[in-house]
This record gives C-alpha cells, structure tokens and sequence, in this order.
C-alpha cells in the first residue's frame, strides 16, 4: 500500500532546502509520496514575527543552519538575493516582494503536475547550496525547473492565466498547514501527526515503518 504525506515547504526555508534530499530518496527507494504543498514563508505570513522574537532566536538560528547543513553534509550560503526582499532600515518586510510570491506559485504548478518534490530540491540547491549567486538572473531558474523534468515558461504561463487561484491555494494549504499541527517549515504531516523540521525526519520515516512503509 502507498502510503503519503503532506510536505508543507518555504522557498526561504534552508531547513526545507536541508530535508529535501532525504525526501527524494525516501519516495525513490519507498513505497510513499509526498503531497507538496507549497507556503509563503513566515516573514510574508506574519511581517511582525521576527521583530517579536527574543534576540537569541536570531544568533540561535544563524549558528544552527550552518550546523545543520554540515552534519547533513551538504553545502549552504544564504541565498542571493533572499528570496525575501526585507526593508533594512526598518527591519521590516514590504508587501511587494518581487520573488517569493513566484517561486510560491511556481512550485504550486510543479506540484499539480507531479513535479512537486523534483522542483522543490533542484530550486532550493540553486537558492541555498552556494553554488550561484543572483539565482533570479539568466536562466539558472529555467535550468533548475529543466533538472526537475518541467518548462519554466510553461509554469509561469500557467501561473499568469490564472493568478487568482494560485493564490488561494496557497491561502489553502496555510489553513492546512496549521491544522496539521505547526506554522513552521518544513513540516510533514502524516497520518495527522505532525513531523516539524529537517531533524525530525528519522522520526518521520520511523512512524511510517510502524505503518508499513515498504521498499518498491
């Protein structure tokens, strides 16, 4: 029996970009698939979050995720740009954000066409990995949407006719998100338990056995 899970992930997520592999080689060597459903980060979500936080979270969280890609073993710089544009005299995140709205949407589409989890590790190696800088320039998005078996162009048409209801899928899938357990990327849910970060997927994987997870 397949078994399944929603993948509630963040284009300016690095954990997100750090569990994906796993992911990949869980759905290549398991019998289970991931519903992707793409979010808007927390910074979209709820601008106010990290001017709210105790200023450890931020030190925390900086020595954290170079941490946590180098015990994964994989590479890591923050994106260039951020997929999140933020305001630096104020601290503070404008409503026009010229790039994660797009990248939201387009792994929207990847999704509807069975390209969800391929789109989500080849965008977020090119966000997260280092290896490029100005992803947004040129065609290195059309290349990594190419290495995930899907068209850019093709995407962003879909994503042009109907913006609308791109929208309200990802309105959707926040909704779901919270009703799953947690607000946080990355998060798995299966089986209505909630699994929230790339350290919990030993854990994920170990639930699903219980529940007969088998080798293709």
């Amino acid at each position: 029996m397949t078994l399944t899970y929603d993948l509630y992930w963040s284009f300016r997520s690095p954990y997100s970009y750090l569990v994906t592999p796993r992911l990949i080689e869980l759905e290549r060597d398991f019998d289970v698939v991931a519903r992707v459903r793409p979010v808007y980060p927390i910074a979209v979500r709820q601008p106010d979050f990290f001017t709210s936080n105790d200023p450890l979270w931020l030190s925390y969280f900086l020595r954290d995720i170079g941490r946590s890609a180098a015990f994964v073993g994989m590479p890591f710089r923050w994106a260039q740009p951020d997929p999140v544009v933020m305001d630096f005299a104020t601290r503070t995140y404008p409503l026009d954000q010229p790039y994660i709205h797009r990248l939201t949407h387009l792994g929207v589409a990847a999704a509807e066409r069975g390209r969800g989890l391929a789109f989500l590790e080849a965008v977020g190696r090119l966000l997260w990995s280092g290896a490029v800088s100005r992803w947004h320039e040129g065609d290195h998005l059309a290349r990594a949407a190419a290495e995930a078996g899907l068209d850019l162009a093709e995407l962003d048409a879909a994503v042009a006719a109907e913006p609308e209801r791109y929208v309200e899928i990802v309105v959707i899938n926040q909704a779901a998100q919270r009703d799953g357990g947690h607000y946080g990327v990355p998060l798995m849910v299966f089986e209505g338990e909630p699994f929230f970060g790339q350290d919990r997927f030993d854990q994920l994987k170990w639930r699903m056995e219980q529940q007969g997870l088998a080798r293709r």
